[in-house]
């Protein structure tokens, strides 16, 4: 694979785990919404409620994960953990489809599996994404190509995961849900053992230095002393006004959140923790003119990330739904399974990962190559174009017809090309931005407005448009499965626009970093 050459073996090590990871996470997110409403017989909003809190917490516990590998165990050890946890949590969903016949259990059981696999894939996301900046210099420009290519490996995994579990648990019996899990469960094991007796043999730094054993805290404080580099520090007044200004902040945002989603306090939690973590970073007496100002950055474009993440995570819910009542999936007298539509996307991200390296390696020989916030940009852009394309397929659709496989396909090849010019080159400036001491903490700020989108795309997954319902957005009724769609060509069409506007100044607070 020539796009691999050049770079260190601890890459293709990386690349496995994070294949292996993938599986078991895509794995259960295909059949998950079905699950809900085939099995466990929730109704679609209920079900989206669900699935956008989940997906939402998968996102927001990398924060706490990332601080904890940061200052205290380290990454090997988290990813470790985080494996282990997500195993537990895949096996108890297992248990959950095994005892149907129970309700009350397999509901129960069910919360108990989505706790651990949120816990565990806090402690593993963060810490293996910034773990692969480790493997090269600062500067090093083959950074952006390293995280395309990680990327790739991630997609390898979330291709295999729709069609084989897919193929086990989507049969149209409730029952056999539980092979889908099951298998799973097996593939977060095999990423336990792979890690585990592959990592003393690739993790090295380019110095030759073993990686993700010392805290990164601790590292910088170590490289900080031995190049005579000291931070400022904050005195007691300042610890006091920072404390009285952090709990201030939360209390109005959960009072606020809290009237806005009454009752609904995994949204209170997420929209609140959204705000006040990245605020308490910024209140840190540590941090020098420059990296506050190229966190800055990572924070507005997180903002206009979450607009992107909020309508491309339709896939896991809205769309499946889609795929199984509205779409035909004939072919040849066979009928392909819904969840199948969600390996599209990562085949596509394999295909155009493999080819985009060598796009922006192209561009950046001639000095063309677009700064990380255009990259972006271009991102929600083909975002928006990929719901233009699927509103042409079902405008003039008769009800009770189901649409040709090709809507919802072009949809996914479009959103793909959008994911890879901002998904990985996302990583890849988090990396770079980030001060060290702080790595897998800002990877996991990154991951929390992904959080934050994963909720707004339950929630938007709740407009699904359902016979009898009459539901609405800012005075916009959605009746049809077009004005549907339409909300999402607006929503990632507007931010596109806007942080096109804002790319040159957000290229000039990144001070020097390209």
């Amino acid at each position: 694979m020539s796009a691999l050459k050049g770079h260190p073996k601890g890459l293709y090590l990386i690349f496995a785990t994070s294949t292996a990871e993938r599986f078991s996470y895509y794995g259960m997110r295909a059949i998950f919404i079905l699950f809900l409403t085939q099995a466990l017989l929730f109704d679609k909003e209920a079900a989206a409620s669900i699935y956008g809190s989940y997906t939402g917490l998968v996102y927001l516990t990398p924060l706490i994960g990332g601080y904890i590998a940061d200052k205290y165990w380290g990454i090997r050890r988290s990813v470790f953990w985080g494996a282990v946890m997500m195993a537990v949590g895949q096996f108890l969903m297992f248990m959950s489809a095994s005892t149907l016949n129970n309700t009350e259990l397999a509901h129960w059981l069910m919360y108990g599996g989505l706790g651990f696999l949120i816990l565990g894939n806090g402690c593993f996301k963060p810490t293996v994404s910034s773990l692969v900046g480790q493997l090269y210099e600062p500067g090093d420009k083959r950074l952006d190509a390293a995280y395309t290519i990680f990327y790739m490996g991630v997609n390898v995994g979330s291709f295999a995961a729709p069609l084989i579990c897919g193929y086990l648990g989507d049969t149209g019996d409730p029952h056999d849900f539980k092979w889908g899990f099951l298998a799973a469960g097996i593939m977060t094991l095999f990423t336990v053992v792979l890690f585990e007796t592959q990592k003393n043999k690739y993790l090295f730094s380019p110095s030759g230095e073993a990686i993700g054993i010392i805290p990164d805290a601790k590292r910088e404080k170590k490289e900080d002393e031995a190049d005579h580099i000291s931070h400022p520090k904050m005195d007691a007044r300042t610890k006091i006004r920072n404390l009285i200004i952090i709990t201030v902040l939360a209390a109005v945002l959960l009072a606020f959140f809290g009237y806005i989603f009454t009752g609904d306090w995994i949204s209170v939690g997420i929209f609140t923790a959204c705000i006040v973590f990245p605020v308490l970073i910024l209140l840190d007496g540590s941090l020098t003119k420059i990296e506050r100002s190229r966190i800055f950055v990572i924070y507005i474009v997180a903002f206009f990330v979450i607009f992107f993440w909020a309508a491309y995570e339709q896939a896991g819910a809205s769309l499946t739904l889609f795929a199984s009542e509205q779409t035909n999936r004939d072919i040849l007298g066979w009928e392909m399974p819904a969840s199948w539509f969600q390996s599209f996307n990562p085949l596509f991200v394999v295909v155009l990962a493999y080819i985009m390296p060598g796009v922006w390696s192209f561009l950046n020989k001639r000095k063309m190559e677009p700064s990380s916030p255009t990259k972006q940009a271009i991102g929600l852009l083909l975002l928006s174009l990929g719901y233009l394309f699927i509103c042409f397929g079902v405008k003039d659709a008769v009800p009770g017809v189901k649409v040709s496989m090709i809507w919802l396909t072009g949809l996914y090849f479009i959103h793909t090309m959008g994911e890879i010019a901002l998904s990985p080159i996302g990583l890849s400036m988090v990396n770079k931005l980030s001060p060290l001491r702080f790595a897998s903490l800002m990877m996991g700020i990154w991951y929390l407005s992904t959080a934050t989108a994963n909720k707004f795309a339950g929630m938007l997954s709740g407009l699904y448009p359902e016979d009898g319902k009459v539901k609405t957005i800012l005075g916009f009724q959605i009746a049809t499965m077009y004005d549907f769609f339409m909300v999402f060509v607006v929503m990632s069409g507007v931010a596109s626009l806007i942080l096109f506007l804002l790319s040159k100044k957000l290229q000039k607070m990144m001070h020097g970093v390209e």
